[in-house]
């Protein structure tokens, strides 16, 4: 905060100190995105004109109060899209060209020659069509892949995307997909939308990655679908409940890759999530509209309208 120019009095606090620190502020940091702490706080905060948020979900602190009141609330949006598109593609690359049986192999000292699948021409359905979504399907692209969307509205020709379904079409188009990527943000509307059904419609050779939110997947339904066999593999960077628990199959599964939150946090990332929450605060002091406005309607920030055609 030193790096801001112009006059502001900082208060930095923890959970515990939050209702203190929230009386008479004009704006609220929220450094920790996996904090529960808002909510519980919030009776204290009597000026408050302003929430910000160090992630690109807002989930943690869009509860009723928010949602009513007339204090702004932006997110991080573009920080984490190109090193989270990254990670799909490692992940899928992992799957195809079995590195994880590689290392096991070498760890025994064993020369087993086996054959790999290509990534170039498989069908690829990123569920959520946002900013993260979108980089995603560019490398994946880039990568000779096959990529379609599925997103709030239908549309054909678009520049990243080719073709987006509507999610009333998900379970559709789920059964034509090699791999199926969960990048969509968490609302009433898609919390548990891959559930036994999801699974069931897909290939049994998929292999589903989640990157978006754990809440977007019903847990016990996805661990059946694997040791079923419905579908071949997950990788998986988030999770219901995190810490993913010790006791949880998830672990010791073959065909399954856990990585700890992890995916869009490369080298840098904190400093870079201040950085948007400084160049943010000088547009505020300096009466200009705010970056990454939240509608709190809807649970993130809508994108502007793509040309398609």
């Amino acid at each position: 905060m030193r790096a801001i120019e112009g006059e502001a009095v900082v208060r930095y606090t923890d959970a515990a100190g939050l209702p203190d620190a929230l009386s008479g502020a004009d704006i609220l940091f929220v450094y920790d995105f996996l904090s529960t702490a808002v909510p519980g706080a919030w009776h204290a905060a009597d000026r408050l004109r302003w929430l910000h948020i160090a992630s690109a979900g807002v989930d943690p602190v869009l509860f009723p109060g928010l949602r009513e009141s007339d204090v702004v609330l932006t997110n991080s949006r573009g920080v984490f899209d190109d090193a989270i598109a990254e990670y799909v593609l490692g992940v899928i690359l992992a799957f195809a060209k079995g590195f994880a049986r590689s290392l096991d192999l070498q760890r025994q000292s064993r020369w087993l020659h086996r054959e790999s699948e290509r990534v170039a021409g498989r069908e690829v359905l990123v569920v959520g069509t946002g900013p993260i979504g979108r980089a995603i399907a560019r490398l994946l692209r880039a990568a000779g892949m096959r990529v379609s969307g599925a997103g709030r509205r239908a549309r054909t020709g678009d520049p990243d995307f080719g073709v987006v379904y509507g999610t009333d079409e998900l379970p559709g188009c789920l059964s034509a997909a090699d791999y199926v990527v969960a990048v969509a943000p968490l609302t009433e509307q898609t919390k548990g939308m891959f559930d036994a059904a999801a699974f069931a419609a897909m290939k049994s050779s998929a292999r589903f990655v989640n990157v978006g939110r754990g809440e977007l997947v019903v847990t016990s339904d996805l661990v059946a679908a694997l040791g079923e066999g419905s579908i071949a593999g997950a990788a998986l960077d988030v999770f219901e409940t995190e810490p993913l628990p010790p006791e949880s199959p998830l672990w010791t599964m073959e065909n399954v890759l856990v990585s700890p939150h992890m995916s869009g946090d490369f080298i840098g990332w904190r400093n870079t999530l201040v950085e948007v929450f400084r160049e943010n605060f000088i547009r505020w002091r300096a009466g200009e509209p705010l970056h990454n406005v939240v509608d709190k309607q809807l649970g993130y920030v809508p994108s502007p309208e793509v040309r398609t055609g």
